[in-house]
């Protein structure tokens, strides 16, 4: 089923070096317990661990995405609030992403949370509360092109 709400992906392309270095690490592994097919098991491990990580970690991140292709907003926002929260506490998952999550993501998950949540509020009316979000992201991240795009937006709305 194919979505009305635009997804935007930006990925950091530097990030493959790391997620190589990942998978030549369990290439290595197999080679040197002896398997023969070595390349083909790292590679099936890499994108376990890839999907897993994705998966289980950002659960409430996923959820909100899920929301918010069907249009329920207000739930996805409570979704992206919780997703924000996780990685406020453990900063260093979001930091650290491209290893620990093995995301080539450009966003962090706490950019991308207060993003929807902005972009949720604009979808059920609130304007005040989506523009207090763009600000926000604009706060804690100010080159995000998203935020000053809305922002800019907004502003020439009045």
């Amino acid at each position: 089923m194919a979505s009305n709400i635009p997804v935007v992906k930006q990925a950091a392309w530097i990030s493959i070096i790391p997620q190589i270095g990942v998978m030549i690490l369990l290439f290595g592994f197999y080679y040197l317990i002896g398997l023969k097919e070595f390349i083909l098991y790292g590679a099936l491990t890499y994108l376990l661990f890839s999907y897993s990580l994705r998966v289980f970690v950002p659960k409430s991140h996923r959820k909100g995405i899920k929301l918010m292709k069907k249009n329920k907003f207000e739930i996805a926002i409570l979704n992206f609030e919780n997703s924000y929260n996780f990685f406020v506490k453990n900063n260093w998952i979001d930091k650290y992403r491209y290893l620990t999550l093995l995301s080539s993501s450009k966003m962090t998950y706490r950019e991308m949370a207060l993003c929807n949540i902005a972009f949720c509020y604009g979808q059920i009316g609130n304007g005040k509360m989506m523009k207090e979000y763009y600000k926000k992201t604009l706060v804690e991240f100010p080159d995000n092109s998203i935020a000053y795009s809305a922002i800019k937006a907004i502003d020439s709305l009045k």
